[in-house]
């Protein structure tokens, strides 16, 4: 089989792709490891449990929904039960899944590294993006990770909201500006 080398374009987007997911997680670990000697992965596991109603989830799914193993989010998750901000439990509808549940303190420590972990976030990435840069980061990482894993959970929430955004009626056309039920939340 020949080589399909990569055109200039392509070698130029897979440089600054790669660059990318090099430089920010470091940077973002860096800012969290300084406030709360934890990692961006940490922040995640925590993050998601905050976002699943009841603040629990099946360690299957939190596996699943922080891209991780479950030895590895078992080891994650045995450090952050330790800081008094992870518990582990009984499923309540089958005692053979275990859950992590977010504690009152893991939510208070969430609660105030959100503002600086967001704000670090904010001028890392989005602060040199327009609107429809955002709107075209969303697009492409949706795109590449459908190519990757066609069942990943970011691909199903929210998916259709984000491809009626940027579709319009039937003909498939593209829209320019918010879906009628987001002008709503943003204003516009």
């Amino acid at each position: 089989m020949a080589a399909q080398w990569l055109t200039p374009d392509e070698r130029r987007a897979w440089l600054a792709l790669y660059a990318l997911t090099s430089l920010l997680p470091a940077s973002l670990d860096a800012q969290l490891f300084r406030e709360a000697r934890i990692t961006l992965f940490d922040y995640h596991v925590l993050a998601m449990l905050s976002e699943s109603e009841g603040t629990r989830l099946p360690m299957s799914e939190l596996a699943a929904r922080s891209a991780a193993s479950l030895s590895r989010l078992s080891h994650v998750v045995k450090k952050l039960e330790a800081r008094g901000w992870v518990t582990r439990l009984p499923s309540d509808s089958d005692g053979r899944v275990t859950t992590a549940s977010l504690t009152p303190a893991g939510l208070d420590t969430l609660t105030e590294l959100a503002v600086s972990h967001v704000s670090q976030v904010r001028s890392t990435v989005f602060d040199a993006l327009d609107g429809q840069d955002v709107a075209d980061l969303e697009r492409v990482g949706r795109k590449i990770l459908r190519g990757m894993d066609g069942a990943h959970w970011i691909l199903s929430d929210g998916e259709a909201a984000a491809e009626a955004a940027v579709l319009g009626p039937a003909s498939g056309s593209l829209r320019r500006g918010p879906a009628p039920d987001q002008a709503l939340i943003t204003g516009q």
